[in-house]
């Protein structure tokens, strides 16, 4: 059995009522059945690229201070449209944080969760092969979000990533997951 304790738009404070047990707090997002997590292969002619994302998220700047997130393109399904299937949306937020196009998406993993303990979100994973490295619309920033977009050739993630983790940035375990299907294709 569960109670809402606190609704938003996009996030609810759920407590779990467990007999016997005290109360479970966690966040739960009521308009959002999934989250898919996008890792782009870019295929150059000078070789295979990956983007990453940097990005600005207000709960690590307001319990951190000005510290900065890598992440992999991501975003929510059903936010904006109940009736939206994953598969529209991984390739909706690749455009939208990219500028790329594929439709060659593969799946990796599914029902990935970032906290179990914290929140019920879950996420599909997958990579997408782009071929046509013409942007075909100009990324969005998210609302101040995205700052900055990396692409990475694929022989120089793991030193990106010590790079990054040098300079004290944060980053997301899907990105971590996304890099460990990246890495082993």
């Amino acid at each position: 059995m569960k109670e809402i304790l606190y609704s938003t738009k996009f996030v609810n404070l759920t407590a779990s009522k467990r007999e016997g047990k005290p109360d479970w707090v966690y966040a739960h997002r009521p308009n959002a059945g999934n989250v898919v997590i996008i890792v782009p292969l870019i295929h150059k002619k000078d070789g295979d690229y990956t983007l990453f994302l940097i990005t600005k998220r207000p709960p690590i700047t307001e319990e951190y201070g000005e510290k900065y997130c890598v992440e992999f393109p991501a975003g929510l399904v059903g936010d904006e449209n109940s009736l939206e299937t994953t598969d529209e949306a991984f390739r909706k937020e690749l455009l939208e944080e990219t500028g790329y196009e594929t439709s060659n998406f593969k799946i990796k993993a599914e029902n990935l969760v970032s906290s179990g303990g914290l929140t019920s979100e879950k996420s599909t994973l997958a990579t997408a092969d782009i071929f046509d490295t013409e942007k075909k619309a100009e990324p969005v920033d998210d609302g101040g979000v995205i700052i900055d977009r990396v692409e990475v050739p694929l022989q120089d993630v793991k030193k990106f990533i010590d790079d990054i983790q040098a300079k004290g940035y944060y980053m997301c375990a899907q990105t971590l997951a996304g890099v460990y299907y990246l890495l082993n294709k």
